[in-house]
């Protein structure tokens, strides 16, 4: 069994992992996230994700870019943690760490078979569903109903009595 830490591989790197992996005729699933505080929710994203194909890759926001979607006061854990859980999950074969506001640009780079989202959204409301169409990449909606969340996590242990 490799490490989490194997998992975890620059974009270079990541690019001719793909294509071998193309070219042994596997299938190649995309997710992403902020996985700030690995829940329920995130684990059967991820696992239902990887349902569709042979390979689960995995990008995670960087620091700066999960503060910018969700505040001062997040991330929580830092981009290194948060990418060593990822990849310590059974159904994740690679994770890489990203910067920019979408995924748009690693779709181009890497051109897997599907691009799985969480059921937060819809296929209609996929942020990168035009360049996902114009590449010919699947889109799949994945995971249990959207009723976890790190942000409502986080919400309840602040309120709670300290004791």
């Amino acid at each position: 069994m490799r490490s989490s830490e194997s998992k975890i591989v620059s974009l270079q790197k990541l690019k001719a992992l793909v294509a071998d992996h193309k070219k042994r005729g596997q299938k190649v699933v995309f997710a992403n996230g902020g996985f700030d505080i690995l829940h329920v929710g995130h684990v059967r994203y991820l696992e239902a994700a990887r349902q569709h194909g042979d390979v689960l890759i995995v990008a995670v926001n960087s620091d700066t870019s999960l503060r910018s979607l969700k505040g001062p006061a997040r991330p929580v854990l830092d981009e290194t943690a948060r990418a060593r859980l990822v990849a310590a999950l059974r159904a994740v074969d690679y994770v890489v760490i990203f910067s920019e506001p979408t995924v748009a640009s690693l779709l181009r780079d890497l051109l897997p078979d599907v691009h799985a989202k969480g059921t937060d959204y819809s296929a209609d409301t996929v942020p990168e569903r035009a360049i996902a169409q114009s590449l010919d990449i699947q889109i799949a909606i994945v995971g249990d109903p959207k009723n976890h969340s790190t942000s409502a996590l986080l919400f309840s242990l602040r309120k709670a009595p300290h004791g």
